[in-house]
């Protein structure tokens, strides 16, 4: 049996919290002791509220944010520390939340596809023909190579992201809310197109996301992020439809429904009034209640 694409054990993220006077009052666990797997090809769901530390694992696996204790592995191999390599640059890649702030408006699209095929060193004399092929895996004309993102629309500026992300031809894409900023009729063809090429280029998923309508017809299995917590985690269609956990049922209770169909799917619990908890604000309950 072949190892997952990426394993993550114990993961762990543990910032420093000060007081006002810049002296230590703690620490806060952004993620705490987070293990999930994802097979080849598979798309696994990462749900919870803004604060949950979906972001931070995200980074944590792109290398972007060091790991205070836990271990990633990818297609077998532990690359903690090690993640900054072009070696695995090649093999995982991210797209990020906001396509109008992940693509710099000084380059073309041409020129932001280009940059990591000259990081990863892919002949000049061949970069032409990867770009036009790269479009046309996201389905954009050839003669937008030459645009700025400000002429593009949010779905359009998304799939030059897509494209920039693929143009290693890495085998696990991060995910980070990729259709948060995009309208409804757009996400719907973003996740379509991200579901192709997944077909085609045999991509592994790492969807995250706060949506899990979305989640539904594009993951197989789902972790529900609580409090940096991975609170429950099976099968999507097990989730939804039987979700065992109090924070999933409020989550899926949450999601907004247009028929009276998907309103019979969801749980029925009574909605909770107060502020939502943050791992900030259960440090600060726990200090006070210190002698």
């Amino acid at each position: 049996m072949s190892a997952p694409m990426l394993e993550i054990v114990g993961l762990t993220k543990t910032f420093p919290v000060r007081d006002g006077l810049g002296r230590s009052a703690g620490a806060v666990r952004a993620v705490d002791n987070v293990t999930f797997s994802i097979p080849r090809g598979q798309v696994y769901g990462l749900a919870g509220e803004s604060g949950s530390g979906k972001s931070t694992i995200a980074r944590m696996i792109m290398g972007l944010t060091p790991p205070t204790a836990g271990d990633i592995l990818l297609d077998g191999e532990n690359i903690t520390g090690r993640t900054g390599t072009r070696a695995y640059g090649r093999k995982v890649q991210m797209v990020f939340q906001n396509p109008g702030s992940s693509l710099n408006p000084r380059r073309t699209v041409a020129q932001s596809i280009a940059v990591p095929l000259d990081a990863h060193g892919h002949p000049r004399r061949e970069r032409a023909g990867r770009i036009a092929e790269l479009l046309d895996m996201v389905q954009l004309p050839a003669d937008f190579a030459e645009r700025y993102p400000h002429e593009l629309s949010g779905g359009q500026k998304q799939r030059v992201a897509i494209a920039r992300a693929l143009a290693v031809a890495p085998k696990l894409l991060v995910l980070d809310e990729p259709t948060s900023a995009l309208d409804v009729s757009v996400q719907a063809r973003v996740i379509d197109l991200l579901v192709d090429l997944g077909r085609q280029l045999d991509l592994t998923f790492l969807f995250i996301s706060h949506d899990l309508s979305l989640m539904r017809n594009f993951a197989q299995q789902v972790g529900v992020l609580y409090l940096g917590q991975i609170v429950e985690t099976g099968p999507t269609a097990e989730v939804f439809t039987d979700p065992q956990h109090d924070y999933t049922r409020l989550l899926l209770a949450s999601v907004p429904v247009i028929s009276a169909e998907e309103e019979a799917m969801r749980p029925k619990i009574p909605l909770i009034d107060g502020e939502i908890p943050t791992a900030e604000k259960l440090l600060a309950l726990r200090q006070a209640a210190k002698p």
